[in-house]
C-alpha cells in the first residue's frame, strides 16, 4: 500500500458544492456574473495552487477579474518563507477593510502557507474582522465547501491545521498561461532545514502517480504548451513512498519522451538528493532544459551543517562541477542566504570564494529572515543587520561582475529561444532553454512560438539579439 494513496472519492461531494454556488454566488452578485480576484503571493507552487482555486471559480460560474474594486470575491494566497513576504499580505488586507465597507456583500479570503503558521491565524482573526475565510495548504480540494459554508453560515470561517497525507487529483485547473505551464509532480518536503518554515506548513512529502503526471504532461503539450516545468519542494525526492521504483530522473525523461516540440524544467532540486544519473538524463535528452536551479545557500560546511542541509562544501561543488562537465551551456543558478545567525566574516568569505568557483548565472538572494517555529530562530545572532546588508552588497557585486562576463562570452552566438512576452513597444522577451532572457526586436505574432536568434549585445544578465 502506497504511504500518499490518492483520493478522488470526496472530490465528488466538493461537485455537489460547485454546482449550489453556481445560483448562490450569481444572486450574491446581484443577478449577474460574479467576478473573483485571485493574488498570488510567494513560489510556483503557490502559482499552481491558485490556478487549482481559479479553475473552481471558473466551474462556479465566476469570471476572474485583475481588478479587485469589480470583484465580489478576493482572495490572497499567502507565502510565509519571509518576512517580507507576510508584511505585504497584512497591508494589502489592510487596504481592504474601505472596500468591504463600500460593497458589504464582498468576500475577503485567506489562503495558503502563511494561514497554517497559528500566530498568523490568530493575529488575521483578531485585527481583520473583515475576512470571511481562512484555509490553510492542505484543504485546497474542499475549496468548494469552505466557500459555501462561508458565504450561507453568517460567521467567518477558519480551517486549518489539518494534514491527512494524501494527494488529491481531479481537481479543474485554470491555467495562467498558454504556452508555458506548470506541472506539480509532488507536494511538502522532509528535510527540516532549521530556518525553513516549509515542512511545517505543507507538511509531509507525497509524490503523485507517475501514469498521473504524464497523462496531464500529454494534455498540456496537446494543448500547445512549450515550456512545461516540473515542481515539487524537492523533485529529487519524488517517488520515495510510491510503489514501484521509478524515481524523478526516470519520470524526468518519461515526460521528455512524449511526442512534440517542446521544452521541460524542473524545480526546486536539493543538492543532498542530485544524483549524477539526474544530470546523465538532462545531458542525453534535448529537450531538457540546460539549466539547473540547485540551492547552496551558504559556502561554509559549518554553516550548513547548522541549517540541517545535509551536505558539505565538497560535496556540492563536485555535483556543480559534474554538472558543468556532462551539459555544454549549462546555467547554473541558486539561492543563498546571507547572514545565517552566527555566520562569521570568515564563513561568509567562503560564500563568496564558492560563488567565483562555480560561477553561477544568476542568484536568488536573501537576509536571513527569523521563521517563528524553526529551530534557527532561537540561534544566537550577534551580527547586526547593517553587517548582513554590507555583506549582501559585497554578494551582489561579485555576482554582476560573473554575470556580465558570462552573458558576453553569448555574443555571437545562436540560440533557440521561446518568446515569451511584450517588454515595451516594439520589443519583445524571449527566453533561451538555459533561462536567459534576450530582448528582441520583432512583431508581438512571434509570442508562444520558438524562434532561432543571434546574440548582438550583453548587458549582465540580460542579452539583445536579431531573429535568423
Amino acid at each position: 500500500m502506497e504511504k500518499n494513496e490518492n483520493n478522488s472519492a470526496g472530490l465528488e461531494k466538493q461537485k455537489e458544492y460547485i454546482s449550489m454556488l453556481e445560483d448562490i454566488l450569481y444572486l450574491r452578485a446581484g443577478g449577474q456574473k460574479p467576478k473573483a480576484f485571485v493574488h498570488t503571493y510567494g513560489c510556483q507552487q503557490n502559482v499552481s495552487d491558485s490556478e487549482k482555486i481559479k479553475g473552481m471559480l471558473v466551474e462556479m460560474g465566476c469570471e476572474l477579474t485583475e481588478e479587485k474594486e469589480d470583484a465580489d470575491i478576493i482572495l490572497f494566497n499567502t507565502c510565509a518563507v519571509r518576512e517580507h513576504a507576510e508584511d505585504r499580505v497584512f497591508g494589502n488586507v489592510g487596504a481592504l477593510k474601505a472596500l468591504k465597507k463600500k460593497k458589504p456583500s464582498l468576500l475577503i479570503g485567506l489562503c495558503g502557507c502563511m494561514m497554517e503558521q497559528e500566530h498568523i491565524a490568530q493575529r488575521i482573526y483578531k485585527s481583520f474582522p473583515y475576512v470571511g475565510l481562512v484555509f490553510g495548504t492542505h484543504v485546497i480540494h474542499k475549496f468548494p465547501e469552505l466557500l459555501y459554508k462561508a458565504v450561507t453560515g453568517g460567521k467567518r470561517l477558519v480551517e486549518r491545521g489539518y494534514d491527512d497525507g494524501l494527494v488529491y487529483e481531479g481537481l479543474p485547473v485554470h491555467r495562467d498561461g498558454s504556452f508555458k505551464g506548470w506541472l506539480p509532480i509532488m507536494y511538502g518536503c522532509d528535510n527540516f532545514c532549521t530556518y525553513c518554515i516549509v515542512p511545517h506548513v505543507r507538511g509531509r512529502e507525497r509524490s503523485r502517480r507517475p501514469e498521473v503526471i504524464l497523462s496531464e504532461a500529454r494534455q498540456m503539450v496537446n494543448a500547445g504548451y512549450k515550456d512545461i516545468t516540473l515542481l515539487g519542494q524537492n523533485v529529487n525526492s519524488y517517488g520515495k513512498w510510491l510503489d514501484g521504483d521509478t524515481d524523478f530522473a526516470d519520470l524526468l525523461k518519461s515526460v521528455a519522451d512524449i511526442e512534440g516540440d517542446f521544452w521541460v524544467r524542473f524545480m526546486t532540486s536539493h543538492p543532498k538528493d542530485a544524483s549524477r544519473k539526474l544530470i546523465d538524463t538532462m545531458a542525453e535528452n534535448p529537450k531538457i532544459c540546460n539549466h539547473l536551479h540547485l540551492p547552496f545557500q551558504s559556502g561554509s560546511s559549518r554553516v550548513l551543517t547548522r541549517m540541517n542541509r545535509r551536505y558539505t562544501r565538497e560535496a556540492y561543488i563536485e555535483i556543480a562541477e559534474y554538472a558543468k562537465s556532462k551539459i555544454p551551456d549549462l546555467s547554473l543558478t541558486s539561492d543563498v542566504i546571507v547572514g545565517f545567525p552566527g555566520e562569521t566574516e570568515e564563513e561568509f568569505e567562503e560564500t563568496l570564494s564558492l560563488i567565483r568557483e562555480v560561477e553561477f548565472t544568476s542568484l536568488f538572494t536573501f537576509i536571513y529572515s527569523p521563521r517563528v517555529g524553526t529551530p534557527a530562530a532561537k540561534f544566537d545572532d550577534p551580527v547586526t543587520h547593517a553587517e548582513k546588508a554590507a555583506r549582501m552588497d559585497r554578494l551582489l557585486r561579485t555576482q554582476e561582475e560573473i554575470a556580465a562576463r558570462r552573458c558576453a562570452g553569448m555574443v555571437g552566438k545562436r540560440y533557440r529561444v521561446l518568446v515569451e512576452e511584450q517588454a515595451r513597444e516594439g520589443v519583445l522577451n524571449a527566453r533561451t532553454q538555459n533561462n536567459i532572457v534576450v530582448e528582441l526586436n520583432e512583431p508581438s505574432e512571434l509570442i508562444g512560438s520558438f524562434c532561432d536568434v543571434e546574440i548582438t549585445e550583453a548587458r549582465n544578465w540580460i542579452l539583445r539579439g536579431k531573429r535568423i
